[in-house]
């Protein structure tokens, strides 16, 4: 087909391809119909778009840790289960006459093929890069149509303060306001730093305490964070992933450690150990490989059955 011969050509053929998988959605929305119904679950009849959220979230966040532990039938679980998200949150919009899934679906075609121009359009894409930067002006030319709120409006509160971070500073680069590259976002990183010791040097004894109000130590704090989620975007790192691995990280090397304490008895052998006792477990740790991401047993123990 190449990509050239319309958009309405496109559409129709992949429609004639999907039967099957429409079939299969179908299935599923009237499951979810029935979960949401009169005679369903309690927990299903009792969400809102609101208590909801945690758990599409959560759910992401599993498709990733599956990416990261090379599992494809775990990753099949959990994409299935970022379905259902969805599929319930079309539902609940569905109830209140605002959209259904196929409007979604539907939303979802129109935009892909308006900012794929360079596939079901005219204009040519030299690469990956350029294909990045043909759909951010399609973005754009959207925004600028779009007469409400602020250009950082549509970075949303939610998913994480370094995801809101990356978004910031992805939206605001959209506009010219950024650094040219990693190592010049790196020379606001060290400002920043000096910032901070400055303000934490000039701290009073106990300031930036638990449930203490916000101070400079706090804020110059917060600006060294900014700083780093910048640099890590242009690195082509996501900030809020990059950590979430570093944690996975650390969790993998503590087990280590603790499992290093078993015999002795186990964790109160690694307080008797004190700290020079447990940063020798930790460097031994770091010098073993590390074992693989574990994902945990049945999924989420937040949910119930795969919520």
């Amino acid at each position: 087909m190449g990509g050239r011969e319309g958009a309405d050509e496109v559409a129709g053929q992949g429609a004639a391809e999907a039967g099957g998988d429409n079939a299969g959605l179908a299935r599923l929305r009237g499951l979810v119909e029935t979960l949401r119904g009169p005679g369903g679950c309690p927990w299903d009849q009792a969400q809102t778009h609101a208590s909801l959220c945690p758990f599409i979230l959560e759910e992401a966040r599993e498709v990733v840790a599956a990416v990261d532990g090379g599992d494809p039938a775990a990753l099949c679980e959990e994409l299935g289960d970022v379905l259902l998200q969805v599929l319930l949150h079309a539902r609940l919009a569905e109830e209140a006459g605002a959209f259904t899934i196929t409007d979604v679906l539907s939303g979802l075609e129109t935009k892909l093929i308006r900012r794929h121009p360079h596939v079901f359009g005219e204009r040519r894409a030299r690469d990956a890069a350029d294909a990045q930067r043909i759909w951010d002006g399609v973005k754009r030319a959207e925004a600028g149509a779009d007469p409400g709120g602020g250009w950082l409006d549509r970075v949303p509160r939610s998913g994480g303060a370094l995801a809101e971070a990356h978004g910031l500073g992805r939206r605001a680069a959209e506009v010219g306001l950024d650094w040219p590259d990693p190592r010049a976002a790196w020379t606001k990183v060290e400002e920043e730093r000096g910032e901070f010791l400055e303000a934490w040097d000039g701290a009073a004894p106990g300031a930036g305490a638990a449930g203490a109000p916000a101070g400079p130590v706090e804020e110059e704090l917060g600006d060294l964070l900014l700083a780093l989620a910048s640099v890590a975007r242009l690195l082509g790192l996501d900030a809020e992933l990059t950590l979430a691995r570093a944690n996975d990280k650390f969790r993998r090397r503590f087990a280590a450690v603790e499992a290093s304490f078993a015999a002795g008895g186990g964790v109160e052998a690694m307080r008797r150990a004190g700290a020079a006792g447990l940063d020798q477990a930790w460097r031994r740790a770091k010098l073993d490989p590390l074992p693989a991401p574990a994902r945990p047993p049945g999924g989420s123990d937040s949910e119930m059955g795969i919520r």
